[in-house]
């Protein structure tokens, strides 16, 4: 059993949890989860969430149907979700501008010790990190990160990686998949502290949308040798997430995750923008996106790549949720702690460790592939000196 706590049950998670049971009870295929045929030694079948954590008051004491039902007006959604509770989070004040808050009167303290708290009595086998863009700044030193966490100064999912550490160290091996651009698994600090606790890092912020599609393009661009002069590549959309970037802060962590991947594909920069740029209400989750590659090819002629997309924003996400938890399972029972860059390069913007490159995601996706069949090739020498 793979048991799954998710952080911010807003569409994406809600997605995954509505999908992954209509998965389990047969009602719907896997389509959109990668690793679905791959046999990684977890089944689908076997996650099983155990809860959410969220500061939004609308949903905080309700279950993950109500929230599925009643305020996103999902259908099809299975009853079995009332069995999911959604618990009180941190850093409600970071996100407060967005939608009605929950808050107990309490210090940073409480809220720290109150979700520690929920964490062992839930007892996560992986943790899941979906929650607001938030800024932050990368961690190198592990007292520096220590003390912003107590005073409250770094990004809520950085406190909560944080609890996360102190869970490994002191309850059980975790993992935790940050799929934000808050720095997390590109904080050297965080990585380190993972591997010395018994701890599972995968990150950051999921690539689900324009950005591996731009980096297998231009991976083509760059195989047939020809010199790529501009890109253009822009989101608009209407949820929750779209809503959150158009704070500055906000917008600028996930505009540094996007870009990282035009140098490291090509081997050279180009002027680019490449970077969420508006919030419009009636897309919903189906963004919008819109894509401008200029470049030269034989005897000077100059041609143009133009795309232009909707996409349902929290389903393409919800999938590769289903394969992070199965891969995070894997990594601690082979105790890979840590980060593990083969499943960051290919489901992350910003994959980590720090100093990663992107890579095409169908180079990613065979550097994937070899590395589940070492790992599954490690679990069953285990299985046999064990038994």
């Amino acid at each position: 059993m793979v048991k799954v706590l998710i952080l911010g049950l807003g569409m994406a998670g809600t997605t995954f949890t509505v999908g992954l049971e209509r998965i389990k009870r047969g009602e719907i295929p896997p389509y959109g989860v990668p690793l679905a045929d791959v046999d990684l030694g977890v089944e689908i079948s076997d996650i099983e969430i155990v809860g959410a954590i969220d500061v939004d008051v609308r949903k905080v004491g309700s279950t993950a149907y109500e929230v599925a039902t009643k305020l996103y007006g999902m259908e099809h959604v299975p009853q079995s979700l009332d069995e999911i509770r959604v618990y009180p989070g941190l850093g409600a004040k970071y996100v407060k501008d967005l939608f009605p808050t929950h808050d107990e009167g309490e210090s940073w303290e409480e809220e720290l010790e109150r979700v520690y708290e929920t964490f062992k009595k839930l007892r996560p086998d992986v943790i899941i990190d979906v929650t607001t863009t938030q800024e932050g700044k990368t961690y190198v030193d592990w007292a520096e990160y220590e003390e912003d966490v107590a005073r409250g100064t770094a990004a809520p999912s950085q406190a909560y990686a944080f609890l996360a550490l102190k869970y490994a160290r002191e309850e059980a091996p975790v993992a935790y998949v940050n799929l934000i651009p808050t720095p997390v698994a590109n904080s050297p600090a965080i990585v380190d502290a993972a591997r010395d606790f018994g701890a599972v890092i995968f990150g950051d912020d999921g690539a689900t949308g324009a950005t591996p599609l731009t980096a297998d393009l231009l991976e083509h661009l760059k195989e047939r040798n020809r010199k790529v002069y501009s890109i253009a590549q822009f989101n608009i959309g209407g949820n929750t997430d779209f809503l959150a970037l158009t704070d500055e802060r906000r917008n600028r962590a996930k505009e540094g995750t996007k870009s990282s991947v035009v140098k490291d594909v090509l081997g050279y920069d180009v002027p680019h923008y490449i970077k969420p740029t508006g919030f419009l209400e009636p897309l919903g989750d189906k963004k919008f996106v819109a894509m401008h590659i200029m470049f030269e090819s034989f005897n000077g002629a100059v041609d143009e790549i133009i795309v232009n997309m909707r996409i349902s924003d929290s389903p393409a996400l919800a999938g590769y949720m289903v394969d992070l938890a199965r891969l995070g399972k894997l990594a601690i029972e082979l105790e890979l702690y840590g980060t593990i860059y083969e499943v960051n390069a290919f489901y992350m913007k910003k994959p980590a460790p720090l100093g990663s490159k992107n890579l095409p995601r169908i180079v990613a996706y065979h550097k994937l592939l070899e590395f589940i069949r070492k790992a599954t090739e490690r679990r069953e020498l285990v299985e046999e000196v064990s038994a």
